[in-house]
């Protein structure tokens, strides 16, 4: 029989959270980690992939673990981004709300530091923050973290160069007994450095295996394409999975522009997110996702983190990542809370040779996504063409005696009839052009 949360030792409060909240069965690494953080007294590195709940691992036992009759910062949660923060301090909410005298505060960068300074000078318990704000907010002597017991990293791998620089002056304005805990969905040697510099000797380490709930769900598949097909075929894809939400991962903000640009084009519903957009445009791209205005998110990979969104269906590597930890955050925006999801990775033919690599380090299984034939990407170039017309607004400026004109010519046609002609010329026009033209077009989609 499989372990509930009353057994790991959550306490009804939290437990009635849950249960509204429709979280019923502890994942792996809640199961390993929370008997340990409510009962050990040592420092904690927690190491699970993407989306298998290491939010709740970490934040059901620290809600438990807070003395409310103190006013004083006992807890801080660094985290890499301000969207990921922006996740979890809901998360926390919503895991607290029987618990009305724990109070959270998030205290991010990319937004005014100001309102953060006032809240910080109320009553406040766990505060959720990124190394740089903190540090700006430890300078200004807004926070005092001198009896703060506790201190959390995560996503540590994606946040290492930060950490490097700014750990230092954050542990020291700690007392010198406070308790680490450190999650990541990697342990790359930079970590393990972390862990040796900053966490206690006798640290004791909790892994969950890779078949974990977040994760079984998804099917890992690849697709080789020649650069000049690249667009066409992410396209056909797209519509092939019209209705559904996406996201995909390109390796620079250039990229992520040029992408979003032609799928803007060809009407797909996109928006694009990398960081040197204004945060109250990330801000309101990310919201637009979460309600479900847009389907499709083109984005950088530390822009994507904090993303936790259930109804993901496919993740699209547009660009092969340089390193295998960005594979798994990027594939883990799938597949969230036991749903199924596709992990789609686009290739060209060098890059290949490639996936073994994938597959050794992170002891995951690739297959290949079967190519669509030339007439199919045809098709699907018409149909766009068509969705192009249907969604392009009427002109109202155009002399009303030349639309009376064109009404004239077209007046004795059926709908099928007009149809029939669009498409005819449509076609007409394609196969006339010179064969140097399109590839040009392609060519310059693809810098």
């Amino acid at each position: 029989m499989s372990k509930q949360f009353s057994d790991l030792g959550i306490e009804s409060p939290i437990l009635k959270s849950l249960t509204e909240l429709k979280i019923v069965t502890p994942t792996e690494i809640q199961q390993k980690t929370i008997p340990l953080l409510l009962q050990n007294k040592t420092d904690l590195v927690g190491l699970a992939k993407t989306g298998t709940g290491k939010t709740a691992a970490f934040g059901l036992p620290l809600l438990q673990l807070i003395d409310t009759d103190a006013n004083h910062v006992q807890a801080i949660i660094l985290v890499p981004t301000r969207e990921l923060g922006h996740q979890i301090f809901k998360n926390l909410e919503d895991f607290a709300k029987y618990l009305p005298e724990v109070s959270i505060a998030a205290t991010c960068g990319g937004i005014p530091i100001k309102p953060q300074i006032e809240r910080l000078s109320q009553p406040t318990h766990i505060v959720v923050a990124t190394p740089g704000r903190l540090i700006d907010l430890i300078q200004r002597k807004a926070i005092n973290l001198k009896e703060t017991n506790f201190l959390i990293l995560d996503e540590a791998d994606e946040m290492v160069s930060i950490l490097k620089e700014s750990l230092d002056e954050i542990v020291a304005e700690l007392p010198k007994e406070h308790r680490t805990f450190l999650f990541s969905a990697t342990l790359p040697g930079a970590v393990k450095q972390l862990v040796q510099n900053y966490l206690n000797k006798n640290v004791v380490q909790v892994s969950a295996n890779m078949e974990t709930v977040g994760n079984q769900g998804i099917d890992h598949e690849y697709i080789v394409v020649d650069p000049i097909e690249k667009l066409d075929v992410l396209m056909h894809f797209l519509n092939s999975r019209e209705g559904e939400r996406g996201i995909i991962f390109c390796k620079t903000k250039a990229a992520v522009n040029k992408l979003a640009k032609n799928l803007a084009i060809n009407r797909f519903s996109s928006g694009a997110l990398h960081g040197s957009l204004s945060q109250g445009i990330r801000d309101r791209i990310m919201e637009q996702f979460r309600e479900g205005h847009i389907n499709i998110l083109v984005a950088t990979d530390l822009a994507a983190r904090g993303i936790d969104v259930k109804e993901i269906s496919y993740v699209v590597n547009y660009h092969l990542p340089d390193a295998y930890e960005a594979y798994v955050h990027r594939s883990g925006r799938t597949a969230r809370a036991g749903a199924k999801g596709l992990s789609l990775t686009v290739l060209q033919p060098e890059e290949e040779k490639e996936i073994a690599d994938f597959e050794k380090e992170l002891g995951i299984k690739f297959t290949q996504f079967k190519k669509p034939s030339t007439s199919s990407i045809e098709d699907n170039n018409t149909l766009l063409w068509a969705k192009q017309i249907f969604k392009t607004k009427p002109n109202h400026e155009v002399d009303t005696e030349l639309k009376t004109k064109i009404k004239t010519v077209f007046h004795h046609l059926t709908k099928d009839e007009l149809i029939e002609k669009l498409l005819a010329n449509y076609i007409l026009q394609n196969k006339n052009e010179p064969v140097e033209k399109p590839v040009k077009r392609q060519k310059m989609k693809q810098k």
